[in-house]
């Protein structure tokens, strides 16, 4: 088994450093005493150890004279060491002017697909204490959205246009309905104008500017030109044939008329437009789009035209060869939309002015298919083909601009975005409803947005965060998160949290009112302003004793809170809270369906009542509550609860009972009237179970420090056999089962591994009818009697909290995705073919000697810091081939046989199959 590892989101490091690049964070002022630099007033970067980082601005260093300060000696009285007491305020000196949004650490996850949509979500649970939340992550950039505004009628196209090509911002809002053209004017307000020019009794098919201070309206039966001092010319179409498409570059226009004639007009040195040629096509036109103009020159070159016979075809638009077919390229549907695309490609974080632009066809094909093709800038013929599935519907491209530069906005099923992010093109869905027209819009308030219309309502937003993979959308819990299951049939989550060392929350909200109280202040905090009038945030000054800033309350370390929640995803609200009493902690919990029982699906949850673990691990007693969901299923009702052991550290559902890892006992229960029923167990496991996976007859349990033994319950004997397990002591912190013979795991150096029972051991438990094998075979290295093999090993380099096996994008390759304690995501995609394995071996291969690590580190010692790697590619390393510089990837190339633009296609090949 050969792995492809590629890293999805890294949200481990502070703050990026943003210092240069707002006027508000260059150094202001160095304050200096007795001769030494004391700090700069500068914003700062603040880590956070557990939740989103910050970004802090100095504001004052404190040395007013009425500073308030507190501080110990810290010496060693009787009593032992002194606490300082403070009053707690808001922030005076710093002000938070941004945040990173940060999943550290990651306690638990899973992949579902609760809203019904294109692509499944991914729930988190993060964060510890109060700053816990249930994190919902959707693949795409986040959307701000500026105004929504209802239209008097369902709008068909809008675009937004200059008055001036040097104008900073857009003048005009266009908008095309079936039967008329409403024009906005952009300013402090928008509003609708009739003296614009624009013929507003009918529909428009293309509105921009043309040469620098004309406007163009091109409607069904004309072009309407609009000059800069109020002259009108109009060009009427021949007989009575109708313009159907469009195409324009702000020097040159195409029209397609019905029947499939082209015309060519061209802006005159004068700025009048001149029709320039005409050509007969062999059908109707489907769409057309034409290049932008090359710095430098008059014109452009290359015409664009997609035909209904699946196929698009190049044409010259140079006076010497115009009309002129330079290449023609095959497609598997119809065409329904066109876009050039120059992009100039970002090396190692330059702006890319030394490199040569490139010059690509975007084709929104009618299969739902995005078909994106390398026009020679020279010859115009077509190569480096690519394609993806973007939706169920033919995508419409538009050209926007992102950071300054020309990006691409795709709408299909759902909006994408393509534009380039550190040398990389990247295709990223938007987190936003479907859209049915789109244009780039610019003005005093937003510099860079979009202006859309969905239904009757247009739409104006802004695209945050680029580069990022997903959005997220946060849920704060009560206490630390340890793990959640889902309840299938209403699509709720059951969350189980857990304090060690806190109280309550009744008690602290009793605390706090008695403090409130004694402060002389209301209840929500605000009686004392002095204290909160330079602070940071608002809800800071809502409350100067914020949790989320300050921590809980701390309790004598034996305390424990916990609860069970029911949350429903869809409307952010929990439906049901049940509180844990009498120090009680819950630790595990699973959704189980006994056979022939009448309530349906039950919860199980495993607790622990005064657990300790310093000086000595102790606890009062274990215990598995069993609850049922009222008929709303949103709601729970406690059974009964059933005394064990030890620390019910796993269950899990198995053939209509529960199993139980309680310490080192592997135990199987049914359901009683008024506790749970022992059946069997096994109690030869080595340290204590923390993880049950179970398939068919067989069990796969997880041990804390001995990685992963294979069991088979036999039910004519009601007994569990361990047959199987792992030579290598792992320290277990996550796993999940993969198929019949193999299992995933990662331990808490940093490792992720896959073990495989072999088939011929595998086909003997199988094939052994008495199960007389199982029994009586003797043990092998004081283990079981066979051994797992293991088939991929390699160092992510932070500890692994949870694996699920998973497919992200529709028609994408299952992969093994995993979350870390440093908030990464990461996902590990299986190799189909040989021939992928060989390129991206060698491809890793030579980045580990052409691009060694910044540090130093040999790449190959860090991948096995704990064991070698094995069949695993490093696809954080091959994704920087596009950062190096374009010699050394021409280099790289020629080694591999291969072109940079080859190498460049697999690398988007591979990563398309993941997100």
């Amino acid at each position: 088994m050969y792995l492809y590892h590629l890293t999805l989101q890294q949200a481990t490091g502070i703050v990026s450093a943003i210092n240069g690049n707002f006027s508000g964070g260059k150094i202001q002022e160095i304050v200096v005493a007795r001769g030494k630099i004391l700090s700069l007033l500068r914003p700062d970067d603040l880590a956070s150890e557990f939740g989103n980082h910050a970004l802090y601005q100095f504001q004052a260093i404190g040395d007013e004279p009425d500073v308030e300060s507190s501080s110990s000696t810290l010496m060693e009285t009787e009593e032992g060491f002194q606490p300082v007491f403070f009053q707690p305020r808001g922030l005076k000196n710093l002000v938070r002017i941004d945040q990173a949004e940060s999943l550290m650490p990651i306690m638990d996850m899973k992949i579902a697909n609760l809203f019904e949509e294109e692509t499944p979500q991914i729930f988190t649970l993060c964060g510890r204490g109060p700053r816990s939340s249930l994190r919902i992550l959707r693949p795409g950039l986040a959307i701000s959205e500026m105004a929504v505004s209802q239209l008097p009628g369902v709008p068909s196209a809008v675009w937004t246009v200059k008055k001036n090509v040097n104008d900073a911002f857009d003048a005009y809002i266009v908008v095309s309905f079936a039967n008329a053209t409403l024009v906005l004017s952009i300013g402090e307000t928008v509003e609708e104008v009739s003296d614009s020019g624009f013929l507003d009794t009918t529909p428009s098919l293309a509105v921009s500017l043309i040469g620098d201070d004309s406007l163009m309206q091109v409607h069904p039966n004309g072009i309407r030109h609009i000059r800069e001092d109020g002259r009108i010319n109009e060009w009427r179409t021949p007989g009575k044939r109708t313009i159907v498409k469009v195409g324009s570059n702000g020097l040159q226009v195409v029209i397609a008329l019905s029947g499939g004639e082209l015309i060519y007009f061209e802006v005159d040195m004068t700025g009048q437009l001149m029709e320039v040629e005409k050509h007969e096509m062999s059908g109707d036109v489907a769409c057309l789009d034409i290049a932008p103009v090359p710095e430098g020159r008059q014109r452009s070159r290359f015409l664009a035209v997609g035909s209904y016979d699946n196929t698009i075809r190049i044409l010259s638009l140079d006076p010497d060869d115009c009309m002129q077919i330079l290449s023609v390229q095959s497609v598997s549907s119809p065409p329904e939309s066109l876009l050039f695309l120059e992009v100039k490609a970002s090396v190692g974080g330059e702006d890319g002015a030394d490199h040569p632009a490139s010059l690509f066809l975007n084709t929104g094909l009618q299969n739902g298919v995005l078909f994106r093709t390398v026009v020679d800038m020279v010859t115009g013929q077509l190569s480096d083909s690519r394609s993806r599935f973007l939706g169920l519907r033919a995508p419409k491209l538009f050209s926007v601009k992102v950071r300054g530069r020309p990006a691409m906005l795709c709408l299909s099923s759902r909006p994408w975005l393509g534009y380039i992010h550190q040398g990389h093109f990247l295709l990223t869905p938007l987190s936003y409803e479907t859209l049915e027209f789109a244009a780039s819009f610019s003005s005093d308030q937003c510099a860079e947005g979009v202006v859309a219309v969905a239904g009757d309502a247009l739409r104006v937003f802004t695209i945050e965060r680029l580069g990022e993979t997903f959005n997220e959308t946060a849920i704060p819990l009560r206490y630390t998160p340890r793990k959640f299951v889902l309840q299938p049939k209403r699509k709720l989550l059951v969350i189980i949290e857990s304090d060690q060392g806190s109280f309550m929350a009744e008690e602290r909200e009793a605390v706090r009112k008695e403090f409130f109280e004694a402060a002389g202040m209301g209840e929500n905090g605000n009686g004392n302003v002095d204290q909160m009038e330079n602070g940071g945030d608002d809800e800071d000054k809502e409350d100067p004793l914020c949790d989320e800033q300050y921590g809980y309350p701390k309790a004598e370390s034996s305390k424990w809170v916990s609860c069970i929640r029911v949350l429903d995803p869809r409307t952010a609200t929990t439906t049901c809270l049940l509180e844990l009493q009498d120090n009680e902690a819950a630790f595990s919990v699973c959704t189980v369906n006994f056979h022939d029982k009448e309530y349906g699906t039950l919860l199980a949850v495993g607790t622990a009542k005064g657990l300790q673990f310093w000086p000595k691990r102790s606890l009062v007693s274990g215990f598995i509550h069993i609850y049922r969901f009222l008929e709303d299923g949103r709601s729970l009702e406690l059974l009964h609860k059933t005394q064990v052991e030890g620390v019910p550290l796993a269950l899990s559902q198995f053939q209509g009972r529960l199993l139980a890892g309680i310490g080192p006992v592997l135990r199987l229960y049914d359901l009683g009237k008024k506790r749970l029923l022992r059946k069997c167990e096994n109690k030869l496991f080595p340290n204590t179970i923390v993880s049950i996976q179970t398939y068919r007859d067989r069990i796969y349990v997880g041990d804390i420090q001995e990685s992963f033994h294979f069991c088979k319950y036999r039910r004519d004997e009601n007994q569990l056999y361990i047959f199987a397990d792992d030579v290598v002591p792992r320290w277990l912190t996550a796993s999940y089962h993969i198929d019949f013979d193999t299992m995933a795991g990662a331990d808490k150096f940093g490792n992720v591994y896959f073990v495989r029972l072999s088939q011929d051991v595998s086909d003997e438990i199988e094939e052994d009818p008495t199960g007389g094998k199982i029994k009586w075979e003797q043990g092998r290295l004081n283990g079981a009697p066979n051994k797992v093999e293991e088939i991929v090993q390699f160092h992510i380099g932070d500890v692994v909290t949870c694996l699920q096996k998973s497919s992200l994008i529709p028609g994408g390759g299952e992969c093994v995705l995993y979350g870390t304690v440093m908030g990464s995501l990461g996902a590990l995609l299986p190799f189909v073919s040989r021939d992928d394995v060989d390129f991206f071996s060698h491809l890793e291969m030579h980045m580990r000697q052409e691009h060694p690590p910044l540090c130093g580190r040999d790449h190959m010692a860090y991948r096995s810091a704990y064991f070698p790697v094995k069949d695993v590619i490093d696809g954080d390393l091959c994704e920087q081939f596009p950062t190096l510089p374009l010699d050394l990837q021409r280099k790289i190339a020629d080694e591999l046989d291969r072109t940079p633009g080859e190498i460049l296609k697999k690398l988007e090949e591979v990563r398309n199959k993941i997100i």
